[in-house]
Order: C-alpha cells, then structure tokens, then sequence
C-alpha cells in the first residue's frame, strides 16, 4: 500500500484570512449594552461558581493533606535512614 503523500497534506490544509473590510479589534463601545452587561453577569455568576467549587474540594480532599505531610515524613525519614547507613556500612 502506498504512503501518502506530504503535498497532498498541505492541499488539504486551509489558511483562514480576515476580510479586507474587518479588523481585528472590535471599534470600542462608548455606553454598555444589553449584550456586555448579560456577559457581565456571567462572568460574575462563573466567578462565584468556581469559589463555591473549590470550597467543595477543599471539604471533600481534606485529608489529602494530612496524607501527604504523613508520605513526606516517612520519605524523608527513609532518605536519612539510607544516608546514614552508607555511612555505616560502607
């Protein structure tokens, strides 16, 4: 079975271009709108969402944290009990 081939790759890959007659940057509004005060809302009613679900996180993996001191200790424990070992017996 053939491979295919890179130049029909690119043929198949489309620039996009922006109109002659837009710009990229939206002409700035001089009063807020039904529109940008509605997005306004949102992002406050997001805002307020994402606390609330972080403190619900931070109730349900409360012990996550308890956890990891505990793995630390022991690791570190671990480490100087290897250290003083080579010590020892080397």
């Amino acid at each position: 079975m053939a491979k295919k081939k890179r130049s029909a790759k690119k043929r198949t890959k489309k620039k996009r271009s922006i109109p002659a007659g837009r710009s990229r940057q939206p002409a700035p509004a001089s009063s807020p709108t039904a529109a940008e005060e509605t997005a306004a809302l949102a992002e406050e009613k997001a805002a307020k969402l994402a606390g609330e679900k972080a403190a619900k996180l931070a109730e349900e993996y409360r012990y996550v944290y308890s956890d990891l001191k505990r793995i630390a200790i022991l690791a570190a424990t671990m480490l100087a009990a290897l250290i003083i070992l080579s010590f020892v017996i080397g």
